[in-house]
């Protein structure tokens, strides 16, 4: 059976699914039609409901979840990897209310945490990830929120950290903070959806393993980037939540989705979150 598999080019991305990818592990006849984007983009993928498989980011799941439901495996959930908002002076926070403010998507994890952070700060453009370092640069823009490896970069291109959103939200909920996830379409047979859980998390356990079989498919899709930031990258994102979700992990679900709801950032939601 061949699926639909939307995922980033991001390194932690290709790192968790070279092996299913590439038959590395048994992935029990299912095979993949690899569709790969940038997080927004594939955000956009999952409301037009396009892919059996996908990235997303949880905010975006929270509109999703008559649709999708989360696999236990290939989250990017943890500490210490939230979101930052940059610029090239520092702000107060009546000066960021009134910021023109670079994200790299309206569904991203990185908007919502800036929305529970800044809720005044509406002053907003979207850009591609890649390109808002830049923009603050330029001065087209006041301040950005970055996220991926832009985290390892900013700083020695003469930008500054306004707000670690990842430390505000941990500090708050005293939980990691759950970025994206990887989800299946509700469509597919309760089988092909466990199916799919069990591949996934056999992928990220052999990546995890044998990190040296998937540097080639990381390095193809990192294109420049710095060999010592791609692995940075990798350790970040990758970790024991990426394997599974564990009551931790899903607590910080719950509560991402609860404090959305509260606030108004996500309408009331409905539908199964996590597969069984």
């Amino acid at each position: 059976m061949k699926l639909s598999l939307g995922f980033s080019p991001c390194p932690n991305d290709t790192f968790i699914f070279d092996a299913m990818v590439h038959g590395k592990i048994d992935t029990e006849g299912l095979e993949f039609d690899v569709f790969m984007a940038d997080v927004e983009e594939l955000n956009q993928k999952a409301f037009a409901k396009e892919l059996d498989i996908t990235k997303l980011s949880y905010h975006a799941y929270a509109y999703l979840l008559d649709d999708y439901v989360l696999l236990d495996a290939g989250s990017a959930l943890g500490n210490n990897c939230g979101p930052l908002l940059i610029a090239k002076k520092s702000m107060t926070e009546i000066e960021i209310n009134q910021a023109k403010i670079a994200i790299p998507g309206k569904y991203t994890t990185a908007n919502f945490l800036l929305n529970l952070a800044y809720p005044k700060a509406q002053n907003k453009t979207e850009l591609l990830f890649s390109e808002i370092e830049t923009a603050v640069l330029n001065g087209e823009v006041d301040a950005g929120l970055i996220i991926h490896e832009n985290r390892f970069t900013y700083q020695d291109k003469g930008l500054i950290k306004i707000i670690d959103l990842g430390e505000y939200w941990e500090s708050t909920t005293k939980l990691p903070i759950p970025l994206g996830g990887i989800v299946v379409n509700k469509k597919l047979p309760l089988e092909i959806q466990q199916k799919v859980n069990r591949v996934m998390k056999r992928s990220v356990v052999f990546a995890l393993d044998n990190p040296s079989e998937t540097q080639a498919y990381v390095k193809t899709h990192a294109q420049e980037m710095d060999e010592e930031v791609m692995y940075r990258h990798i350790s970040l994102y990758v970790n024991d939540y990426t394997v599974d979700l564990k009551t931790n992990g899903k607590a910080a679900i719950d509560k991402l989705f609860e404090t959305a709801k509260g606030k108004n950032i996500i309408p009331t939601y409905t539908g199964e979150i996590f597969l069984n």
